[in-house]
């Protein structure tokens, strides 16, 4: 009997490894991931399989891509009529006519226009944001719809906290989605706070409905009665003022103030967000006035997230990269591309443009700051050059090209924002906005280091240890 128990236990788990190793054949991309778990499964029977199962098998953008079948994430133009949005595929400038490509690309793997007659003003800081926001809020007629990765209703969020209670009183519809993950990072929930007032208050994925540490939403919007809006990489939290906050829990960060037709895209991505959240189809037409032009810049909204048919962010980024043909300067404050971003940056840098990759010197997450040291190296023997800003910590995120074309927006280099959560960002075509932003970066490489390759290698060895471990984990930080 024993032998029988024996024989069927041997036989089971090899056809387990047999059965995983089959699984990671057929759905790895990725040949090296294909081999190591297809060696590992056939080599530890059990082992293998079970850890195949815990970390080889790609949960969340088939979770994702199943909220869509579904109907939970709606997708297109399906619930907002189609002659709300009137406005033509807008022309490039003629300064920016080199990267046609790169507007080709993005044509075919996002569904929004690019639109002309937009304005985007730059704010830095929460002394220069907030203020605009806040007024935003108390000249709102109709609706307010804000989302906010963290709200942090002590200190400043105090303020939007009576700014949308107010707002909500005077018989204006106020939304506002706070994502659950994010909430954690508050000292005082604006949940609690607007629970009981007419201001209606949601969180996104709830963690009773399972611990997911992904497919989070890190967008940040504001939309005041369908015509202007607030979005960028800013949260609502005190530590955005830089000038009263203390140097240690300090951010620096930019956000955008946006008026022009693209703000119907920016209330389209919020709206689809609330059916996520709440099941509630919102398609009534003051949710889309018509906009008249506001300026001149071209622009696209980007919403991205693991239930794309592409990553678009990240194809937009591979493509920025292989059109540039002066400079790419990145501002972000965390950097941990893959490997195929990694030979893009190389290789635009051997092509002779000048690459450059702007960094916190303190990272908020160290272990993101010691993963980034381990890939810099080959970085930096291939011409692409590292500046390190000094503290306060620097929350921006920016990609400039040609100092004619700007990437702007929520997400991050890191397979977390290219990969794993949902994002919103920005493709802009402007000659004097893209001016902004590159004094930004000016002003910028005034105070910052500049990585050498000899300090890479002149690392001790327990720091490139150290450093390469947490690599092993880039995909997941």
């Amino acid at each position: 009997m024993d032998h029988v128990l024996l024989a069927l236990l041997a036989s089971g788990s090899v056809l387990l490894s047999l059965v995983a190793a089959g699984h990671s054949l057929i759905n790895k991309s990725d040949s090296r991931s294909a081999l190591v778990w297809t060696g590992l499964n056939l080599a530890l029977p059990l082992v293998g399989p079970f850890l195949y199962w815990c970390m080889g098998i790609n949960r969340i953008s088939r979770r994702a891509r199943s909220w869509r079948v579904s109907g939970r994430r709606l997708s297109g133009t399906r619930i907002y009529p189609i002659e709300n949005h009137r406005w033509e595929s807008a022309q490039l400038p003629v300064e920016a006519a080199h990267l046609q490509d790169l507007r080709t690309l993005a044509d075919r793997v996002v569904k929004t226009r690019l639109q002309g007659g937009n304005r985007i003003v730059p704010l830095e800081d929460g002394e220069a944001v907030y203020p605009a926001m806040l007024a935003a809020i108390a000249r709102a007629e109709i609706s307010i719809n804000l989302s906010s990765y963290i709200f942090d209703a002590d200190g400043i969020g105090a303020e939007f906290v009576l700014q949308l209670q107010d707002a909500a009183a005077r018989g204006v519809a106020v939304r506002v989605i706070i994502d659950a993950m994010g909430e954690k990072y508050s000292r005082v929930s604006p949940c609690q706070l607007l629970d009981v007032t007419a201001v209606q208050i949601v969180r996104y994925l709830p963690l009773s409905d399972g611990a997911h540490i992904n497919l989070r939403s890190h967008r940040k919007l504001l939309i005041i009665d369908g015509r202007e809006a607030f979005t960028g990489g800013m949260n609502i939290r005190s530590r955005h003022m830089t000038s009263t906050a203390s140097p240690e829990s300090a951010i620096h960060d930019m956000h955008f103030s946006v008026t022009g037709p693209v703000v119907n895209d920016l209330q389209r991505a919020f709206l689809k967000d609330w059916h996520f959240v709440t099941g509630e189809i919102l398609d009534t037409s003051h949710f889309f006035p018509v906009i008249e032009p506001q300026g001149n810049v071209v622009v696209r909204c980007i919403s991205d997230g693991p239930d794309s048919e592409y990553r678009k962010l990240e194809m937009i980024i591979m493509g920025a990269l292989s059109c540039a043909g002066r400079s790419v300067l990145i501002m972000t404050p965390y950097f941990i591309p893959d490997r195929p971003m990694v030979a893009a940056l190389i290789t635009t840098a051997l092509r002779g443009v000048d690459v450059r990759i702007v960094l916190p010197a303190r990272n908020n997450l160290p272990f993101v700051h010691w993963a980034n040291r381990a890939m810099q190296e080959e970085l930096l023997a291939n011409g692409v050059r590292i500046f390190y800003q000094p503290p306060p910590f620097v929350h921006t995120k920016l990609l400039l090209v040609d100092d004619v074309w700007c990437l702007i927006g929520s997400a991050n280099w890191d397979a977390r924002s290219l990969r794993l959560n949902f994002e919103l960002d920005l493709s802009v075509y402007d000659a004097p906005f893209a001016a902004r932003v590159r004094q930004h970066f000016d002003r910028a490489f005034l105070h910052t280091h500049e990585v050498t390759l000899e300090e890479i290698e002149g690392r001790e060895l327990p720091e490139k240890l150290r450093d390469g471990f947490f690599r092993l984990f880039s995909p997941y930080l």
